[in-house]
């Protein structure tokens, strides 16, 4: 017997997750498959990985109906702090500059996989399929039909779309041989939370050193979220102290403005590269999130751009849906690769330039970065450029961006 469905997801995280639930509440039947189980620790943990959410991607949540569920769950972001260790430069981003309640938000990956997981639990016409693999596809003219894998039993389905949203790691990808330029950048992150001996006040800290951009973003109490980025062969060193050590080498990294650092939870580390695929879609077939671009962790700026993603596909299937067309049509779906195309580029060069930039120890580099980062601190209508390009408000956005139902 053969499944069949509108739409199916390859990759059920929390990109994979988000366009189920618009899909899904939008009427269409949806098939995730996730190759993990799909559970979620129901209780606080220390250790919790964090997520920093841009202003654009707190309006699509809202209008999918999820924020109620999720905002005493964050922390806002109000001011958003960038200097450059060693050097006289820095800025500032407050949220009253820019006529907003929060610049962004902090929220836990386990708190949004939960209430994304709840949400598809109640959509009739979503079904998970997890642990699943995909095995192997076909595309006819009417669909594509597909080979997938639950536990020891072989599945056929078949959909009128296939979503990739699989990861960095794209198993669709490489199997339509899509090529992707992908850069290494030679540095790791370091992922761990952090306590304070002052309150973060709301404020978001993302400090240059020589080694690499080391952000702290607020969490609830005195909790930070700490993304330390450093060079790959300081991975191993970062990694092999003790807390005791580790807090000691991320004060003198930091400095004293959150005070002393008196608690660290458990580390992990990522190695960081750029990865772009040449191409978003193929017939009956398109790609969103990591699968599509890995981004350097400067200015948090990945998964909202994977949610920008997840917004616009939503809208160019449910616009085809509602005029009769057929929503796997490659017309239809170049109206989602043109889109996107800007801004991803955008959200690209700017990560990628900030990490070059900040990568220069020569002296008149540093001197004009400085320089500049004072201008922009001074300069307001700068500073809203800016603070757009950063909450995810820069270009035509789609209806979920701004907040409006699809």
């Amino acid at each position: 017997m053969i499944d069949e469905t509108d739409i199916l997801i390859i990759g059920g995280g929390l990109v994979g997750a988000s366009l189920a639930v618009a899909l899904g509440q939008a009427g269409l039947t949806v098939t995730v498959v996730e190759a993990c189980p799909l559970s979620v620790d129901q209780q606080p943990d220390y250790d919790e990985r964090s997520i920093a959410l841009a202003q654009g991607s707190q309006r699509i949540f809202s209008a999918l109906g999820l924020w109620q569920s999720l905002q005493d769950e964050v922390c806002p972001i109000h001011t958003i702090h960038v200097s450059d260790r060693g050097h006289f430069g820095f800025t500032r981003l407050r949220r009253e500059q820019q006529g907003v309640p929060a610049l962004g938000y902090v929220a836990s990956a386990r708190v949004l996989g939960k209430t994304l997981l709840d949400q598809l639990d109640r959509l009739q016409n979503v079904r998970t399929l997890a642990p699943a693999q995909l095995i192997d596809f076909r595309v006819h003219d009417d669909g594509v039909s597909t080979r997938l894998m639950l536990e020891d039993q072989t599945l056929e389905c078949k959909a009128r779309l296939l979503v990739a949203a699989d990861g960095a790691q794209s198993s669709v990808r490489d199997q339509l041989g899509i090529h992707s330029t992908r850069r290494d950048y030679g540095q790791t992150a370091v992922i761990a939370n952090v306590t304070t001996g002052r309150g973060h006040e709301n404020v978001a800290y993302e400090r240059f050193t020589d080694s690499g951009p080391l952000a702290l973003l607020p969490m609830s109490g005195q909790r930070c979220a700490l993304v330390w980025t450093v060079r790959a062969d300081q991975s191993d060193d970062i990694m092999g102290l003790d807390d005791a050590q580790f807090l000691s080498r991320l004060q003198e990294r930091f400095g004293y403005r959150l005070g002393r650092f008196v608690k660290a939870g458990q580390r992990h580390a990522y190695p960081l590269q750029l990865l772009q695929a040449r191409e978003s879609i193929r017939p009956r077939m398109a790609l969103i999130g990591n699968a599509m671009h890995t981004l350097h962790p400067v200015a948090g700026q990945g998964f909202n751009l994977g949610l920008r993603d997840v917004a616009a596909l939503a809208e160019v299937v449910m616009d085809a849906r509602r005029k009769g067309l057929d929503i796997g049509d490659n017309t239809v779906l170049s109206r989602y690769a043109d889109w996107r195309q800007a801004d991803q580029r955008r959200v690209v060069a700017f990560t990628d330039s900030m990490v070059r930039l900040f990568g220069h120890s020569l002296p008149p580099v540093a001197w004009l970065r400085d320089a500049g980062m004072l201008a922009l601190d001074m300069c307001p209508p700068a500073k809203r450029w800016f603070g757009r390009l950063t909450m995810g408000s820069a270009g035509r956005l789609p209806r979920l961006a701004r907040g409006l139902e699809l």
